[in-house]
């Protein structure tokens, strides 16, 4: 057995796996569509053990992810559509054109400029060079581009700093924090009338204007939710623990004593160093 694999190793694995002759069954009927919920996945297993601070499993995680990208190009060269090499030549040549500050010649091993380079700058360069590459593709106007199959909160964050890009944003957190209470108001009617999709709407209204205070304070709303859902597994399974020692479950006790359980839970959390 070799000390350590390479890429070209794990390309030849999963060749291997696909091969009609003797590859696994499962590898061998996936198709592009079918491994999508599997990238979305490990993409969110990469995320959680960052956030969580997991590195001793951050680079088997990240090989998962690596694993995504490994398949999508065997599939690629299968079809006839790219390869590896492919993916990573398109990949570099996008990275050079975006980053002139650091390649002003426009060539990977090209002299760099060791002058200073002002951040703010930077992001204008970037964001500039990304309106011109969607308008080589045909993609015009100001939200074309934000891909649609991003999660909700993340591509309704993405399509409000477009916006902010052109001067369509609130001046600062107070208007949206007013704007939630707005829609809060309004939710509050269309659930009083009764009116089940209306109030959908009103939720949405509500959810992107969270989002676009996340923004503000420059939050990602997505690992904000994360960690919310995090504490709340912790907090109930405090609420569990506690109801099992006299031998109950939750579907046992009241919702009275749950809540004074749940209280409790975040009173005892609360006295934890770093929580």
């Amino acid at each position: 057995m070799q000390d350590q694999y390479s890429v070209e190793d794990l390309l030849h694995l999963m060749a291997q796996l696909r091969n009609p002759n003797g590859g696994c069954p499962w590898d061998l009927k996936q198709t592009f569509s079918s491994i999508v919920p599997s990238t979305i996945e490990e993409a969110y297993e990469v995320a959680e053990a960052i956030e969580i601070e997991d590195y001793e499993h951050l680079h088997e995680e990240l090989g998962d992810l690596l694993f995504q990208v490994i398949f999508y190009s065997q599939l690629g060269l299968e079809q006839g559509h790219f390869d590896f090499s492919r993916i990573v030549d398109t990949l570099v040549r996008k990275l050079v054109r975006r980053h002139p500050h650091v390649f002003p010649s426009g060539e990977l091993y090209g002299e760099n400029d060791p002058s200073a380079v002002d951040e703010a700058e930077v992001k204008r360069s970037w964001e500039a060079i990304k309106a011109k590459e969607r308008n080589a593709k045909g993609e015009s106007g100001v939200l074309a581009g934000v891909t649609a199959g991003l999660p909700g909160l993340t591509r309704a964050g993405k399509l409000q700093k477009r916006a902010a890009q052109v001067g369509f944003d609130w001046p600062d957190i107070n208007g949206v924090l007013d704007k939630i209470e707005e829609e809060v108001a309004e939710l509050r009617e269309a659930v009083a009338a009764g009116n089940r999709e209306h109030a959908g709407e009103e939720l949405g209204d509500l959810l992107f204007s969270c989002v676009n205070a996340a923004r503000h304070l420059k939050i990602d709303p997505e690992a904000a939710l994360r960690q919310c859902n995090r504490k709340f597994e912790r907090r109930f399974g405090l609420v569990e623990a506690t109801l099992r020692t006299d031998g109950r479950g939750p579907e046992e006790a009241s919702l009275q004593e749950l809540d004074q359980l749940w209280e409790q839970a975040k009173a005892d959390e609360k006295q934890k160093p770093g929580t």
